[in-house]
């Protein structure tokens, strides 16, 4: 067991640095078929468009929300800091990374705990693994939410990154009725997240169907696992795991779309976070428009975040004004107004919703 909890913190470790090191975007997120009218006279003020939102009876100054992405590792705590310092200073959401490594060791809780101590107002998501959910049940749920005092539980659903991983689960037997078991006993907020790979409209009906309060897409078109773990097995010196490159390889195409999924999710329910492959401001306006609560990012934070909270707060502050500038040329004078701005839809993404899709957007 002593060397299970190790090899699950340094994992989380060797995610980090690929992540910040290697090419591990892959695909087309769908957010460049995705185009505004202009508004050549907006009749706004650009300067008091308000960007605040709710989301799960919370209010946040703006819809970026601070996606999933580390801890578990002494060296993930820095990293962990700035970006709850960045939600504190912005009153923006935020997610941790997978809690499993500090439920399996409990001295690695402070990697994660430190968030609420630099975040104590921002609305955070603990993180924890339909597998790991299914197979200790509702005491690590509530030991995540505690772990960070959380606002809401995320569980995540990663079962290509598990496919190609060594030491990957590979039985998905009975996680929709722990998740089912869970929304019924938890006091807190349960999110459904997925982690590259997108979520269909079924998919979306049976989270729903358990009870879960808010999806978070996590599409195709950003980081891919597939590449993450292929990029590790190759570093292994393990001829078996080498095995595994060529697998993450060949599935590093997989997956649904963010825009294509977020229009599966709608036609079933909300609300919904849009992620997966949202690298701009103009992408949250995009996400927004087409019916996003928040919009989540990972990847364009991650890089600052690992130098310095001012290069993690200049990078916020910049889509911001992305954000607001496509709501000034849209004439949306806050987000409600954004959700009507006329649009275009174009390429793959219109071939892929199609006309009779039921979530096909009309304006």
């Amino acid at each position: 067991m002593g060397d299970k909890k190790r090899f699950t913190s340094v994992r989380k470790l060797d995610h980090l640095r690929i992540c910040a090191d290697e090419a591990v975007e892959i695909g087309d997120s769908g957010f460049g078929d995705i185009r505004f009218v202009h508004n050549a006279l907006p009749e706004c003020d650009m300067g008091t468009i308000d960007l605040s939102t709710r989301f799960l009876d919370h209010t946040f100054s703006s819809p970026l929300f601070i996606s999933a992405m580390t801890g578990g590792h002494p060296a993930t705590k820095e990293v962990n800091m700035r970006l709850a310092r960045a939600a504190e200073r912005f009153g923006i959401g935020m997610g941790v990374g997978s809690q499993r490594a500090a439920l399996e060791n409990p001295a690695l809780e402070d990697t994660f705990s430190v968030v609420r101590e630099e975040a104590p107002h921002a609305f955070l998501a603990a993180n924890l693994g339909a597998v790991q959910l299914r197979d200790h049940g509702i005491e690590w749920a509530e030991r995540a939410v505690g772990m960070i005092d959380a606002d809401a539980i995320a569980i995540h659903l990663n079962f290509l990154q598990e496919a190609i991983q060594p030491e990957g689960d590979h039985n998905a037997l009975g996680c929709l009725a722990a998740i089912g078991e869970l929304c019924r006993e938890m006091h807190a907020p349960v999110i459904i997240k997925e982690t590259g790979c997108g979520i269909s409209a079924a998919t979306a009906r049976q989270c729903w169907g358990a009870g879960v309060s808010a999806i978070d897409i996590g599409g195709w078109g950003g980081t891919s696992w597939a590449a993450v773990e292929s990029v590790r097995a190759d570093e292994s010196r393990n001829v078996k795991d080498q095995r595994l490159k060529t697998l993450g390889e060949d599935f590093s195409d997989w997956g649904i779309p963010t825009v294509v999924s977020l229009a599966e999710v709608l036609s079933s329910g909300s609300p919904v976070i849009a992620s997966g492959g949202v690298r701009t401001g103009l992408d949250i306006a995009k996400g927004i428009a087409l019916g996003a609560a928040l919009c989540g990012m990972a990847l364009p934070l991650l890089k600052p975040a690992m130098k310095s909270d001012e290069e993690l707060a200049s990078t916020i502050d910049v889509i911001h004004q992305e954000l607001v500038a496509a709501m000034f040329l849209t004439g949306s004078a806050k987000l409600a107004d954004l959700k009507k701005a006329p649009m275009f839809i174009t390429g793959k993404t219109r071939q892929m919703i199609g006309k009779d899709h039921p979530a096909r957007i009309k304006r």
